[in-house]
């Protein structure tokens, strides 16, 4: 992306149709718009998602809202299941069974509770093989889908349903994991992490790299949950704002 207009990325035909389940307010589908709005208009993609409040807002069979090709994935396969995808595809083009003028792009979405948890396994498998796609973790910082239970990505001393604050318990006792580290580790081709501020400028750019770098990419996406987070819907951008100016939600990339 040689320069940046939010003008125009905002006007992009939006692959993830309006009409879902998702709660107002919710980070999790403004987090997905912006990173589809990075792929080129010509291009097609291939969406893996793991189970979260995401996969059962956004699909129910026969009904998607999502534009482009759609898999949805147990808690635990999000990233085998699109790694085996993208072999398939690279195996059909090399045998010229595939449109030579098609392109396609490879994205899995996850929450934390999918990714830092339930589906870790395949997600670092994925990314050791180096498969050319995106893994996109929209964090939240719990398991909100199921009733706001602590995960991995729960910062210390937070309130959730399994690690209340109260006159017997300060709330969780662990310091959250860093995934982001955790995956650059893994000497993958590009790794992001980002959140929703000022125009979407660090996104927007981070998303784009990610999906048009070649080899294995992973974004990490501070999503705001209304229902988890008790704020009031209009304050998300306040809220990532603070994050990031507290440095609780650093903003950077690892550039291999």
């Amino acid at each position: 992306m040689s320069s940046y207009n939010v003008k125009e990325m905002m006007s992009k035909k939006e692959r993830l149709a309006p009409g879902h389940r998702m709660c107002a307010g919710c980070g999790a589908t403004i987090g997905v718009r912006a990173v589809l709005r990075a792929l080129h208009e010509e291009d097609h993609a291939v969406i893996a998602n793991a189970t979260g409040c995401l996969e059962v807002s956004s699909f129910m069979y026969p009904y998607s809202a999502w534009e482009d090709s759609y898999i949805h994935n147990a808690f635990e396969n999000a990233g085998a299941t699109l790694s085996g995808v993208e072999t398939a595809y690279k195996a059909l083009k090399k045998r010229g069974k595939l449109p030579k003028d098609e392109n396609f792009k490879f994205i899995a979405f996850g929450g934390d509770g999918g990714t830092y948890d339930i589906g870790f396994q395949s997600l670092s498998g994925a990314m050791e093989r180096g498969h050319d796609m995106v893994y996109v973790c929209y964090d939240n910082g719990a398991y909100m889908n199921t009733g706001i239970q602590r995960s991995s990505a729960t910062p210390m001393f937070a309130d959730t349903t399994t690690t209340p604050t109260g006159k017997e318990s300060v709330g969780k006792m662990q310091n959250r994991k860093d995934l982001a580290s955790i995956i650059a580790d893994h000497d993958v081709a590009y790794v992001g992490q980002s959140t929703f501020t000022l125009n979407f400028n660090d996104l927007h750019k981070k998303a784009e790299k990610a999906i048009y770098t070649e080899g294995a990419s992973f974004l990490n996406i501070m999503t705001p949950c209304p229902r988890g987070w008790r704020y009031n819907t209009e304050d998300i951008m306040e809220i990532c704002r603070l994050a990031v100016e507290t440095c609780y939600w650093p903003m950077f990339e690892v550039d291999h």
